[in-house]
């Protein structure tokens, strides 16, 4: 099942480079990445992620800077209008990060000029 274009989890550029690069090194080249989340109980999110060739029925997939995703569709309203990037932390230093407006800990990225 797709979604609705208003419910795609969006994957910005940097973040679907390193996501090809990892599934080419894995041999997953088509496999499509499922993200997922799992609500602790001080209510934060904890984020995971992963090549899945499993689909399940209540999967929904969709595409998002060239990267095919699949969602739980129980998943999906904690994971709505999200962004995954690809940023350097510290010098060196590359990270995924989830950038959920759902999410309890969300703290808007500042604005750079």
């Amino acid at each position: 099942m797709t979604p609705n274009r208003d419910e795609v989890i969006r994957v910005t550029p940097s973040a679907a480079a390193q996501i090809r690069k990892s599934a080419e090194q894995g041999d997953m080249r088509d496999w499509p990445l499922r993200i997922a989340v799992q609500r602790m109980e001080d209510e934060s999110f904890h984020y995971m992620m992963g090549f899945d060739a499993a689909v399940h029925e209540d999967d929904l997939s969709f595409t998002s800077g060239d990267v095919s995703l699949i969602v739980s569709s129980e998943m999906l309203r904690l994971l709505k209008d999200m962004t995954l990037d690809y940023v350097e932390l510290e010098e060196g230093r590359f990270h995924f990060i989830f950038l959920n407006p759902n999410d309890p800990a969300w703290v808007p990225p500042a604005e750079t000029q």
